[in-house]
């Protein structure tokens, strides 16, 4: 699918504003454009303008980049719950080579998709589980689970909670900051930090929510 000349500016813009590489722009409308074609078979995301895609799919998805960081360097784990279209997955794994990152879709056309989209992207870190969250059977295998407009954080956890290592961290991506979701963390684990994000173009609140475990399981 060719997609508006203008996506490109837009982009890379929204690239230099969160601080990478503008470079970053041609994988990145690879993978939109991708999905912008597979979207007029499959509904495979309810926002259906490429224009409106860049800023909240790519560009919302990359505001927490920095907190993968030493993740990607040292080669990590992450795991993309109910990743839908691969958000916030694909777009990090562009982003961050050495990043190690597990699609985790229960929805068989999604999960086409995401196959897909791997296989065009040459994403040599990335694979797709296509499984409900629960019944990954990866115990403690991941530094990193993160989601995106998936569930509350209590539930995220019940969910997905038993596929981090002892140390590992949930980077949820939220809205508004969710106090009653904090308050209502289960026994073991707690609030460790929490960022307000900046997505360009986007006119909404944004926070990435850092939860670990406070106690032996």
């Amino acid at each position: 699918m060719n997609l508006p000349a203008t996506l490109r500016p837009t982009l890379e813009a929204g690239l230099r504003e969160l601080g990478l590489a503008p470079t970053l722009a041609e994988p990145l409308l690879a993978y939109l454009a991708l999905l912008a074609r597979w979207n007029q078979t499959y509904n495979l995301t309810a926002v259906r303008d490429p224009q409106e895609m860049v800023g909240k799919h790519l560009l919302d998805s990359l505001a927490m980049h920095p907190f993968v960081d030493d993740l990607a360097r040292r080669g990590g784990h992450l795991a993309d719950l109910g990743t839908g279209p691969g958000l916030p997955g694909i777009p990090l794994a562009i982003v961050k080579p050495g990043l190690h990152v597990t699609l985790v879709e229960s929805n068989g056309k999604k999960a086409r998709f995401l196959r897909e989209a791997v296989r065009q992207l040459g994403l040599k870190d990335v694979r797709v589980a296509e499984a409900r969250i629960e019944a990954v059977d990866e115990p403690g295998a991941f530094d990193a689970i993160t989601a995106r407009a998936l569930a509350t954080l209590p539930l995220i956890l019940e969910l997905g909670g038993h596929l981090l290592k002892p140390e590992g961290t949930l980077l949820a991506m939220k809205g508004v900051y969710p106090a009653d979701e904090i308050a209502a963390l289960p026994a073991g684990w707690g609030l460790a930090a929490s960022h307000p994000l900046r997505v360009p173009g986007v006119d909404a609140e944004r926070h990435l929510i850092v939860v670990r475990r406070t106690s032996a399981d």
